[in-house]
C-alpha cells in the first residue's frame, strides 16, 4: 500500500511540474513593435530669374528721322527669364513605406531623428538634427537703375527772354531740345572717332587719360540716346521649389512663369509652365524587381524591410527647351525587400544609408 500511495502521489505532481517547467522556457509572443519608416527622395529646385522694366524713351518717334534708327520701341514692357537653374535633394520619411519591426527586429532597430530605420543591432549618433531649409521666395536684387529719365534733360526747358518780352523766361521749343539731343549723340559719336583715328591736334599724356576720355564720351552718347531708343532696368530675383516625385516618374508642372508676375508656382495658371521630367533606368528597376523575391516564406515577417534606390535623370524643360538636368538617386524609383531573417538575432550589425533607406553595411559581430 505504502509503493501504491507513493506512485499515486507522483503521478498527481507531474503534470503541475510540467506546466511550471513549460511556462518557465515559453518565449513571449510580441503583440506590439516599433513602428519607422523608409526615406524619400525630394527634389529642391533654385531658380535665378531677371526682370526686365522696360521705359521708352521720350523722343521715340524721332529716333529714325534724326538718328536713322528704325523701330524704336514706343511701349513701356515687362520681360521676364530665368537666368540659373540649380537642381538639389533631399530626403523624408515616405508615408507609403512605413513598418512595424516585430519580433527579434523590434529589439535591435536605431531610428534617425525623423522615424526612419537607421540600422539594427548596431549603434547610431544620437546628436543628428533635423536640419530645415527655408525656401528663396522673389529675394530681389536690383541694379541698373533708370532712373535717368527723372533727373536728366538734355537741354533747358526755360532760356532767358529779350527786350521784346521784357526778358522774361521762355520755354525752349520741344523740337528744339529733341534735335539738340540728337545732335549731342553725332557729336559724341564724332569726336570718339578721331580720338580713336587721332585726328585731334592735342594727344592724351597717357593711355589712362585716353581710356577715360572715351568711356566718358560713350557715357554721354548712351545718356542722349537713351531719349530715342529707351532704356531697361533690371532686377534679379531667386525663388525655390520643393517637388516629390511619384514612384513612376509622372511629369508635372513644378513651377511657372508669367510676364506679369514673373516666377510664380505651379498652381498659378497665369505663367508658362516650366516641366519636371524622369528618365528612370528602367533595367536597374528591373533587375531589382527580379531579385528582391525570396523563396522563403517568412521573408518580412519580422516587419524589417530596405530599400534599393533607383537611378534617374531628371530634366527641366521650359517651351519644349532643357534648361537643366541631372543625374541622381530617386529612393522610390527602386525596389522595396525585407531584411533576411537570419540576420536579425543579434549575429550581425547592419547600418541603413539615411538618404535613401539602402542597407549601407552589414557586419558580422
Amino acid at each position: 500500500m505504502k509503493y501504491l500511495a507513493l506512485i499515486i502521489g507522483v503521478i498527481m505532481i507531474m503534470p503541475v511540474y510540467g506546466q511550471r517547467k513549460k511556462d518557465d522556457v515559453a518565449v513571449p509572443a510580441f503583440v506590439e513593435g516599433v513602428v519607422y519608416s523608409l526615406p524619400r527622395t525630394g527634389i529642391r529646385v533654385n531658380v535665378k530669374a531677371v526682370k526686365e522694366t522696360f521705359r521708352p524713351g521720350p523722343y521715340a518717334a524721332y529716333a529714325e528721322q534724326l538718328l536713322g534708327i528704325k523701330n524704336a520701341k514706343t511701349k513701356a514692357a515687362v520681360n521676364w527669364a530665368v537666368e540659373d537653374v540649380n537642381i538639389d535633394v533631399f530626403s523624408e520619411p515616405d508615408p507609403e513605406q512605413a513598418y512595424k519591426a516585430m519580433g527579434f527586429g523590434a529589439n535591435m532597430v536605431s531610428l534617425s531623428a525623423d522615424g526612419c530605420l537607421a540600422a539594427i543591432n548596431s549603434k547610431v549618433s544620437s546628436d543628428t538634427k533635423i536640419e530645415v531649409v527655408t525656401n528663396r521666395v522673389g529675394q530681389k536684387a536690383k541694379f541698373d537703375d533708370n532712373s535717368f529719365f527723372e533727373y536728366f534733360t538734355d537741354a533747358p526747358i526755360y532760356t532767358t527772354g529779350d527786350s521784346t518780352n521784357n526778358y522774361r523766361p521762355v520755354k525752349v521749343p520741344e523740337e528744339q531740345k529733341i534735335s539738340k539731343a540728337a545732335q549731342r549723340v553725332l557729336e559724341s559719336r564724332r569726336i570718339q572717332y578721331e580720338i580713336a583715328a587721332g585726328l585731334l591736334d592735342e594727344f592724351h599724356p597717357d593711355g589712362e587719360a585716353y581710356k577715360v576720355s572715351l568711356k566718358e564720351l560713350e557715357k554721354i552718347e548712351n545718356d542722349y540716346l537713351s531719349l530715342f531708343v529707351g532704356k531697361s532696368t533690371y532686377e534679379k530675383e531667386t525663388f525655390s521649389f520643393d517637388y516629390v516625385p511619384k514612384s513612376g516618374g509622372k511629369s508635372e508642372a513644378i513651377f511657372r512663369v508669367s510676364e506679369e508676375n514673373g516666377i510664380v508656382p505651379a498652381s498659378d495658371l497665369s505663367g508658362k509652365p516650366v516641366m519636371i521630367e524622369f528618365e528612370i533606368d528602367k533595367d536597374l528597376a528591373q533587375k531589382y524587381a527580379g531579385m528582391v523575391k525570396s523563396d522563403n516564406p517568412n521573408a518580412g515577417h519580422n516587419g524589417v524591410f530596405y530599400r534599393l534606390p533607383g537611378r534617374a535623370t531628371v530634366k527641366l524643360i521650359s517651351d519644349m527647351n532643357v534648361i537643366a538636368t541631372a543625374r541622381i538617386t530617386v529612393a522610390q524609383f527602386g525596389a522595396v525587400a525585407p531584411v533576411p531573417e537570419e540576420l536579425l538575432f543579434g549575429e550581425y550589425s547592419i547600418e541603413y544609408n539615411q538618404e535613401t533607406g539602402s542597407i549601407q553595411s552589414v557586419i558580422k559581430k
